[in-house]
């Protein structure tokens, strides 16, 4: 029982409101030192317990380690906000005409439910692409449609535009057979007796894909028709 002194290291912690990331490490540690506690024990026994687990904590931290190089990216999208991107991306969706805000989110939404199929679910995301890219070209394309665009039409524009990378993401990235919730699926089934191959799953992902493009794309087309009523009145 002594081991669960690492989640009341927990609570106190995110009660006493300090760093998550310290709070964690301590909790480990803590959680190590005390799996080694019995009677007698003595202060090298300890010790070596909170090693232990120091290695553990350094193993996993350099065998995914890539997984931090993708916040890399974030100080490039800065400044490339800084620089303008935005405001480049809402030129060139006023220049062409014709293209509806409902328009370019449909596009957006096939693109990203086909790269997802195929594995490439990085190619897309609210920070890297919706609010620096996607959101802005939207919320363009929604100003020509109704000049005068309300603050309630531009908040739901750029609602659509988050809703619209998740459901392409999510529908699309099942189709892929490697992805992690394919695996979990399969995980989940065999050990319920149910044997099913990745291949199967991905699949019968592609009907539940299909019927999230047709149900997003009718709600995008009719985003479309709302914002032209405004304009009319």
């Amino acid at each position: 029982m002594w081991v669960l002194l690492g989640v009341l290291v927990v609570v106190v912690g995110f009660a006493a409101r300090q760093n998550p990331l310290s709070i964690v490490v301590v909790a480990a540690l803590v959680t190590g030192v005390a799996a080694v506690i019995a009677p007698g024990v003595t202060p090298a026994v300890l010790l070596a317990g909170a090693g232990e687990t120091l290695a553990v904590l350094g193993k996993g931290f350099k065998d995914n380690r890539y997984i931090s190089v993708t916040w890399m990216i974030l100080p490039l999208i800065g400044l490339l906000e800084r620089e303008g991107l935005q405001e480049r991306a809402r030129v060139l969706i006023q220049k062409l005409a014709g293209l509806t805000s409902g328009l370019l989110l449909l596009i957006y939404l096939i693109i990203r439910q086909v790269t997802a199929a195929f594995g490439l679910t990085s190619l897309g995301g609210h920070a890297q692409m919706v609010r620096p890219l996607i959101a802005p070209m939207a919320e363009a394309a929604a100003e020509t449609q109704a000049p005068g665009l309300t603050d309630a039409s531009r908040n739901r524009v750029k609602a659509f535009a988050a809703a619209t990378d998740n459901i392409g993401l999510f529908f699309g990235e099942d189709i892929f057979m490697a992805i992690a919730s394919i695996l979990l699926i399969k995980g989940f089934l065999e050990t319920n007796g149910i044997i099913v191959t990745p291949f199967a799953l991905s699949v019968w992902a592609i009907p539940t894909a299909i019927a999230a493009l047709l149900i997003h794309g009718t709600r995008l087309l009719l985003l479309d028709r709302a914002l032209n009523r405004e304009a009319a009145r």
